[in-house]
């Protein structure tokens, strides 16, 4: 079949990728092929004006990506990320927030600790004078060939990393958040199609898709007027992939795509749900999957 430049399925590399070994949960400078946040292609149409974010995980993946579309629609970020190793993404996604006319701001620090969530918070607040958009977004995964290979710690940072520090974030940011804020989890096809070599991870997505649904209905039938909803993806090409997972190559084969995708495809999502085109979606989550099904 004759190769299309509209054909979803080339858009992007399809695997096989190199072999490439990143210490988790890798760079961007490293990844080969670099992935595509949308810093050439995403064009803003005022969506989120006058918005103030926080994201988790902002400094590369999903979350740069994300951050880039927020600002060149219009909103302020706060690029929540672990620790030094990330200091030139985070410096690089900043630098494309500013270069979009708007206000970002850098937080380092592991969002394992509840205090540290709570002064991601404040400090959004008190930056930008408010919150309007919360994007739980970070996450730790490690590839293991059977659970004899998942020790007790590995277990308990991936919970405390994934989806409790979702709850610190939540809880912090809900009295901030005026009706018509939004919240978004990261949540994953895992949730439906768990990856046997994921077993923490995968477990940590599915419970963010109950947290999500649940929250979404507490905070609504409290009259908050706070959306919340998920975005699953499915292979998305990022640092953390050749930082976590050994066999790599592949990765994205077992799409209908036949490919990964790329961060720049999962960020309009994030700017859907949190803008007012979806604002009677609550409770809800998007797949960017490349096809594969999440029912």
């Amino acid at each position: 079949m004759e190769e299309s430049p509209n054909n979803p399925a080339e858009k992007h590399p399809k695997p096989p990728f190199p072999k490439q070994d990143q210490n988790a949960p890798g760079v961007e400078g490293k990844l080969i092929p670099q992935a595509d946040h949308g810093e050439e292609s995403y064009k803003g149409s005022g969506k989120l004006t006058g918005k103030r974010a926080i994201i988790t995980g902002g400094d590369s993946g999903i979350g740069r990506a994300v951050a880039i579309a927020f600002a060149r629609e219009g909103a302020d970020v706060l690029i929540s990320y672990l620790d030094d190793s990330e200091d030139q993404d985070a410096n690089l996604t900043a630098s494309y927030v500013e270069q979009a006319g708007k206000k970002a701001i850098l937080i380092k620090g592991d969002i394992q600790d509840e205090e540290h969530c709570k002064f991601i918070v404040e400090t959004a607040v008190k930056e930008f004078g408010g919150l309007d958009i919360l994007v739980n977004n970070a996450a730790f995964q490690m590839g293991r060939e059977s659970m004899d290979e998942i020790s007790s710690e590995e277990w308990d940072r991936t919970f405390r990393t994934n989806i409790t520090a979702m709850f610190y974030l939540c809880k912090a940011a809900e009295p901030h958040l005026k009706p018509g804020s939004s919240i978004i989890n990261t949540t994953s096809v895992n949730a439906y199609s768990p990856n046997e070599m994921l077993l923490p991870y995968a477990a940590t997505k599915g419970a963010i898709q109950n947290f999500t649904a649940n929250l979404s209905q507490i905070l609504l039938e409290d009259g908050k007027g706070i959306r919340v909803n998920a975005v699953a993806p499915g292979p998305i090409w990022t640092p953390l992939i050749p930082s976590t997972l050994p066999e790599h190559e592949e990765f994205g084969k077992n799409t209908p795509m036949k490919r990964a995708g790329q961060p720049s495809e999962v960020a309009p999502a994030f700017v859907f749900l949190a803008s007012e085109d979806a604002s009677y979606i609550a409770g809800a989550t998007i797949p960017v999957a490349g096809g594969r099904i999440t029912i």
